[in-house]
């Protein structure tokens, strides 16, 4: 089973990379963030024509996440425990049917946090820290889970081209990094590093400013964190970076893992 993490930033505004993408890579399982629509707004009927189904739990003009599938998707859960105040769409777990196993799949889409004398970075730690508590139940069930999206954060510094531009940004502040290795010390395995751990350029996410993808300034942000059932299946993982250069596209590139 091949399974996808991508910020589209927009899936209106980015549907024919999308759709391209699907064609030439043929994932089986995507998870979309960013999709910056209603549910009613977001085009499963194209989707459908493409062979997938679609969970949506989106929202007007801003954030938004979805999973696509070829195969039936149950158990479907719209948001993250932990704060009935939570009004934004940034989580949606299924369950994947693909025949043979289920494997639960969540796409995330956790909040940026920046400027980081605002409220919005104390509301990324309360998030990581709801992720956190939602990730040990899911690990008493003892089942394959892939938690994949855009977790807005740089783990290491081999994560960033340029470290030295993050320092002050809520991506790389050394509490950003202590939370996320607080989940991943849960007994979660990260993909991508599992079997590519000293590569370096290789990066997620470039700007629109400043020439960044010309550069290749970029970072990895994007990640898909594995329970010990699904690490135990992990046989490939790439990033999709060559769809950066094409028309238009999203600031972010897609990520893919084989299990």
């Amino acid at each position: 089973m091949r399974v996808a993490t991508w910020n589209v930033n927009s899936i209106k505004a980015h549907f024919d990379v999308v759709t391209r993408w699907l064609g030439e890579a043929r994932p089986d399982v995507v998870c979309l963030q960013e999709i910056k629509c209603e549910d009613q707004n977001f085009p499963s009927a194209a989707f459908e024509e493409l062979n997938y189904g679609a969970a949506v739990f989106g929202q007007k003009t801003y954030n938004g996440v979805a999973i696509l599938s070829k195969f039936p998707l149950e158990n479907i859960v719209r948001g993250l425990a932990g704060d009935a105040s939570d009004e934004q769409s940034r989580y949606i777990q299924a369950t994947v049917m693909d025949g043979v196993r289920s494997t639960t799949v969540a796409c995330i889409y956790l909040p940026n946090g920046n400027p980081i004398d605002s409220p919005k970075y104390p509301y990324k730690l309360g998030w990581m820290d709801r992720l956190i508590a939602h990730t040990k139940g899911l690990l008493k069930q003892e089942e394959a889970f892939v938690l994949a999206g855009d977790y807005n954060a740089i783990p290491k510094a081999i994560d960033a081209k340029t470290p030295s531009q993050w320092v002050n940004d809520a991506l790389f502040l050394p509490t950003t990094r202590a939370k996320f290795q607080e989940l991943q010390a849960l007994g979660l395995t990260d993909a991508f590093r599992a079997l590519h751990p000293t590569a370096t350029n290789q990066y997620t996410f470039y700007d629109y400013q400043a020439g960044a993808w010309q550069k290749e300034n970029g970072i990895r942000i994007d990640h898909m964190m594995l329970s010990p059932q699904a690490a135990d299946r992990l046989v490939a993982a790439n990033i999709e970076k060559h769809v950066r250069g094409w028309e238009k596209p999203s600031d972010h590139v897609p990520f893919v893992i084989e299990l």
